[in-house]
């Protein structure tokens, strides 16, 4: 099914230079054609000139400007929106992130492309835009659609290395590179860039720092230490993360062994030493591991807990696999990945009510959950 482009929602008409839609005195060039979204009641091939609205104009301005940006007017329509609207980037930059927050991501991003067509060197949102895919990338993997996630993830880098070549730099384009790079645990170049933002702060009074500038300043200090004691940085364990992530786990696990002979105290290690193991379904094993991450420094974590979970679900052990959910969901409540393994464990127990129940309350939390959607269509509830 071809889907129609939003292009196909404005119609172009040219304005006699007298015309003024609002009482903001706008200079008019008659020669050059303006977007005009169109109304939902427009018939094809009807237009009322006395009907047409600032509203529309501006509407068809901002279709522009996310969908065409190279338009050969597109300057033209710069300065005809900033007139009609002086604090149009504030406005819609707010609206953007309220979006987003809200999980509208569609319309999000489409108001992030407005904003890049209307000022496509304003860094800020450049780097606001690496956030939203970021952002979105999180959301879509939460709900099980990873190849999605991939793909935001994909998109955000463009974003953050647009961002991270500002000149002059941007401190928070390194500050938020470094978390996207911490979750990909390319922890090299979560280093880089915490490094980077510590470096260009670091003559900056705390009153300089903006908004939670002390608590990033000290937050960025402890991410790198926590990579300097752990030795995150070791090529055997990046190595064994590529690895395990390709589906080539009995190699990843030849280096995350190579790096726990010299680092045994690292939970990361144990819980990517389990994590491997129980891709390969050798549960009692992954388990051990899990446990061992669990009892190292920082260890304690919802996602070990949880990966500990799946380990006793599969060697027949609901109870401990329901206290060991009950604890990782304390540690994150609207983890939707816990909720659905609660929903697993009463699965292999036979009860499929209570099943069922579980996966309500994760579509509660995310009405996109892709897991939880199928396991109720198969339940017939």
């Amino acid at each position: 099914m071809i889907q129609n482009s939003p292009l196909d929602t404005i119609y172009y008409i040219q304005l006699p230079e007298d015309f003024k839609p609002s009482a903001k005195a706008m200079h008019i060039d008659p020669t050059i054609p303006v977007p005009v979204q169109k109304k939902e009641s427009d018939a094809p091939g009807t237009f009322n000139m006395k009907e047409l609205t600032e509203e529309q104009i501006l509407a068809g301005i901002l279709t522009v400007m996310a969908y065409d940006p190279k338009n050969a007017n597109i300057g033209y329509y710069r300065r005809f929106l900033k007139d009609a609207r002086p604090n149009v980037k504030k406005e819609l930059t707010e609206a953007a992130i309220l979006k987003a927050k809200n999980e509208d991501f569609d319309l999000a991003e489409e108001i992030f492309s407005a904003l890049r067509g209307f000022d496509p060197d304003d860094m800020t949102t450049v780097l606001n835009t690496a956030l939203f895919f970021d952002q979105r990338a999180d959301s879509y993997r939460k709900s099980g659609l990873n190849e999605d996630a991939d793909a935001y993830d994909a998109d955000a880098l463009v974003y953050y290395q647009d961002a991270l070549n500002a000149e002059p730099p941007i401190p928070d384009a390194f500050f938020n590179a470094g978390f996207y790079f911490l979750k990909k645990r390319d922890f090299k170049k979560a280093k880089d860039n915490f490094e980077t933002y510590l470096a260009l702060i670091c003559d900056k009074k705390e009153e300089d720092l903006g908004d939670n500038g002390e608590y990033k300043k000290n937050r960025a200090q402890q991410i790198l230490d926590n990579i300097a004691n752990r030795n995150m940085e070791d090529d055997h364990f990046n190595a064994a993360y590529d690895l395990i992530s390709r589906g080539e786990e009995e190699k990843g696990l030849e280096e995350i062994r190579e790096f726990l002979e010299r680092n045994p105290d690292v939970w990361n290690a144990w819980f990517m030493l389990g994590w491997g193991l129980r891709r390969l379904e050798r549960f009692s094993d992954a388990r051990k591991a899990f446990e061992k991450a669990l009892s190292c420094e920082g260890g304690e974590t919802s996602d070990t807990y949880n990966e500990l979970s799946i380990c006793l679900m599969e060697e027949g052990e609901f109870d401990k696999a329901k206290k060991t959910l009950e604890t990782a969901l304390s540690k994150d409540p609207e983890n939707t990945k816990i909720i659905s393994n609660l929903g697993y464990v009463e699965l292999k127990e036979g009860n499929p009510a209570k099943a069922a129940a579980y996966f309500q309350t994760v579509l509660e939390y995310d009405p996109d959950d892709k897991i939880a959607l199928a396991e109720l269509q198969q339940l017939d509830m």
